[in-house]
């Protein structure tokens, strides 16, 4: 593996770092997603009792009697910050293959100026140096973008169930504020 790693090249650190950031995120993500929809799980009872900590804002501010506005600013806000990280995860599975694509043409121009110093006394075995950097950042590149693109798309349509959860969570719990107000009044 580390053999490979080496006659892929200078930029076969790239790649890697890409990786491990990739990796990193979706970890993160998955666990943070795991946690907020557990908490979704809960009845709006439940919610209103244990106010889980991923859903703290909206609970609270459903607990201040905010106006539905003001609650969907809070919720937004709350999207936003579980989207952080997915922009840099799409921007991985973007740039990991051109990385490849960079090594596959800089490994092809080592190879044809080993074609050019030696004329037509060449070497196969001289030429492979370049030819394995050409394939194997080239593989590389497609290892780390195409899980990063996967894992992207899966964890943005989680946030979308998430965002949906929260709102209906939202649109259940103000009902529930409203008739609560009102059958208060009629008293």
């Amino acid at each position: 593996m580390i053999d490979f790693f080496i006659k892929g090249g200078l930029l076969m650190w790239p790649i890697l770092l890409c990786s491990v950031t990739a990796a990193a995120i979706t970890i993160h993500k998955l666990l943070q997603y795991r946690s907020v929809r557990r908490a979704l799980s809960y009845t709006p009872q439940e919610i209103m009792i244990k106010k889980p900590a991923q859903l703290e804002p909206l609970v609270s501010a459903l607990a201040e009697g905010l106006d539905e506005e003001e609650i969907a600013v809070i919720g937004t806000r709350q999207i936003r910050n579980l989207e952080k990280g997915l922009g840099l995860l799409s921007l991985i599975s973007v740039i990991s293959p051109l990385l490849g694509l960079t090594g596959t043409v800089t490994g092809m121009i080592r190879a044809f100026q080993i074609i050019a110093a030696h004329g037509s006394q060449i070497n196969p075995t001289l030429l492979a140096g370049g030819i394995w950097e050409a394939l194997i950042t080239t593989a590389a590149g497609l290892f780390v973008a195409i899980p990063a693109h996967l894992a992207c798309h899966l964890l943005e349509a989680t946030l979308d169930d998430i965002a949906l959860g929260m709102k209906e969570l939202v649109t259940i719990l103000h009902a529930r504020a409203k008739r609560e107000m009102s059958s208060g009044v009629q008293k």
